[in-house]
């Protein structure tokens, strides 16, 4: 299970090239990965592996008021759009964007600082993006975005994507038949500024349909969140609290949801809550800069089977930005968790064993 391509550089290469008064800028990655899991035998005796993470092209920049932003990846055995959408500048205030768009929720950009992500990603909620239309509103300290997305980006039945998605196949013995539809988003932002740094506050709404491709009716989900992301000198803090809740139609169970991302499928509560706090300090060198961080998150299932189990997920890492490299090392510590443990089939269900499961994680990634 591979992770996120890194908060920083791809918010700037997204800035300038909407700054871009005319031209498309052509850029791309290759990143390589080590992992060792001290819960794999395999991976212990071996003292770990490297493998091709991914590769990657992205187009960026504006002709006259009109612009477009896409990036695509090649993983080991698949690929898939990360994003692909254009974008209108309707006045300094105002931005349209139509086609693959992240969805407006929760922290903008990412709920981490790591190459692991936070909890919210695979949950569906952090750097998820979705077919439909969505307007960008700013001016001052105040920010709005608000999204109508048709469906996801893939069919649901596709496991082999960049983002987290409702599911609809077979999963862990329990047939799930749900795709994503009809959704709405507002994201609401405040900048505060102060001597030394800035807060950005925010609340996300979301709502949208469940549709039951066997039996053709219609359920419901929904999510809300409070969020912080403020600097001071060089520490910055990441605060986020929310919950949702899918609310299938003619679910077999309705404890649980299966949703994919990145090749796999796997189970998640059906509603929970999940919270977010993350903190990082940057020092700069001559040659780069340091990134420290310690990203927590932990999910709470809040469903009527109470046998379902708190996920945790803690990340201790160090980022370094050298000329076109960029190198992420993450000692990730999980419970209960997906992708983190021992046991990768579910997040916030019954927990099998009880242990906290580590693993060391080291990404390696040129940028040009």
């Amino acid at each position: 299970m591979t992770s996120l391509l890194f908060s920083s550089v791809v918010a700037q290469a997204q800035a300038q090239a909407q700054e871009n008064e005319d031209g498309i800028d052509v850029s791309g990655t290759v990143r390589v990965n080590y992992a060792y899991k001290d819960y794999d035998q395999a991976s212990k005796d071996k003292g770990g592996d490297v493998t091709f993470d991914m590769a990657a092209i992205k187009f960026n920049g504006k002709l006259g008021e009109w612009g477009l932003a896409s990036e695509y990846r090649f993983y080991d055995g698949w690929q898939a759009l990360r994003f692909g959408y254009g974008f209108y500048d309707v006045n300094p205030e105002w931005q349209l964007q139509f086609g693959v768009t992240q969805k407006p929720f929760g922290n903008p950009g990412f709920i981490s600082n790591s190459f692991w992500f936070g909890v919210p990603y695979y949950l569906g909620f952090e750097d998820d993006y979705d077919l439909g239309v969505k307007g960008v509103y700013k001016n001052g300290a105040w920010g709005t975005e608000i999204a109508f997305f048709k469906n996801a980006e893939y069919g649901a039945s596709r496991a082999d994507r960049y983002s987290t998605d409702l599911y609809s196949g077979v999963v862990n013995g329990t047939e799930y038949n749900n795709e994503e539809t009809n959704q709405l988003n507002l994201r609401q932002m405040y900048e505060m500024t102060y001597e030394g740094g800035s807060a950005n506050l925010g609340a996300s709404v979301e709502y949208g349909q469940i549709y039951n491709n066997k039996t053709g009716n219609n359920g419901d989900r929904y999510a809300v969140a409070i969020h912080m992301d403020a600097s001071y000198n060089s520490w910055n803090l990441q605060l986020q609290a929310m919950q949702y809740e899918y609310d299938a139609a003619d679910a077999i169970d309705s404890n649980k949801i299966a949703v994919a991302a990145y090749n796999w499928q796997y189970e998640i509560a059906a509603k929970a809550q999940a919270y977010s706090v993350n903190l990082a300090k940057t020092v700069t060198t001559d040659w780069g800069s340091l990134k420290l961080y310690n990203d927590f998150g932990m999910v709470t299932p809040d469903v009527a089977d109470d046998s379902f189990d708190t996920s945790y997920q803690n990340v201790t890492g160090c980022a370094i930005a050298a000329g076109p490299t960029y190198t992420m090392i993450d000692f990730i510590v999980g419970k209960n968790m997906y992708a983190s443990t021992r046991d990768n089939g579910h997040l916030g269900l019954p927990e099998i064993g009880d242990s906290w499961d580590k693993r060391v994680n080291i990404n390696f990634g040129y940028y040009f």
